[in-house]
């Protein structure tokens, strides 16, 4: 087992692709923490209730895991929120919701988290990015604008701590089958006016390979990412998003 003994947070892993990574890490001999707001069904992965967008919860939940294991091999990044809408549509709460939780929330993990890794001289951190890290899309000018900040995050924290042997790299989902993008999709349908049916049907036409991707998909690239076969990528950016951004 690739990641017997390695202790890995995860945050936002109760659904979609967290839970897809913390379950195939899990596998593969992983003790998992979910940092998460939303409970988790089971118990099978150890849960702490943990608001990313405020520092001082993240400080207490590392602080927590630290105490427990001594060490952090391995951090996943994932915990993010979607907003379908252009600037004017854009509320300042809104705005400021997105910034807190996919920019600062991601700041928050890599300072805490960091410091461990350093003192171990090793650790190997993904943040989840999106193929908006790449490209720009329609009525997503908060959300994208917090995935290209996440990509510039990625590598110059890959350039600042590369001498301490900790690799940070990014994935860049694009059209996953998750909550997420069902709340899109709900929302996309409301302004278009087109049935869930004719939405799903541009979504998958609009992808080289014809179909959305499943979690799974992703949390194998970012278990890849977190493993030790993977020994000299860093501030890599990899888009899993069946060919939309080599259009």
């Amino acid at each position: 087992m690739k990641f017997k003994e390695k202790v890995a947070v995860v945050t936002g892993g109760t659904t979609g692709i967290g839970l897809a990574t913390c379950n195939e890490l899990s596998q593969q001999g992983a003790r998992i923490y979910n940092l998460d707001i939303s409970v988790p069904d089971t118990n099978e992965h150890s849960f702490i209730p943990c608001d990313i967008a405020s520092y001082s919860e993240v400080q207490k939940a590392i602080e927590q895991i630290v105490a427990l294991e001594g060490k952090i091999d391995l951090l996943f990044a994932n915990a993010g929120i979607h907003l379908f809408a252009n600037i004017e549509e854009t509320d300042i709460a809104d705005l400021d919701h997105i910034i807190d939780i996919n920019i600062k929330g991601v700041f928050y993990l890599l300072k805490n988290v960091i410091p461990v890794m350093k003192q171990q001289k090793a650790g190997k951190i993904v943040l989840m990015g999106s193929d908006q890290s790449f490209v720009g899309k329609g009525q997503s000018a908060a959300y994208g604008m917090s995935k290209g900040a996440i990509g510039q995050l990625t590598k110059s924290t890959a350039i600042d701590y590369a001498p301490f042997n900790i690799q940070v790299n990014c994935v860049c989902p694009g059209n996953i089958d998750t909550p997420l993008l069902a709340k899109a999709v709900d929302r996309f349908e409301s302004l278009s006016g087109l049935s869930k049916a004719e939405v799903a049907t541009l979504i998958n036409e609009a992808q080289p390979m014809g179909r959305i991707a499943q979690p799974i998909e992703v949390a194998k690239t970012v278990s890849f990412l977190l493993s030790e076969e993977n020994s000299f990528m860093t501030g890599s950016l990899v888009p899993v998003d069946g060919g939309y951004t080599c259009q």
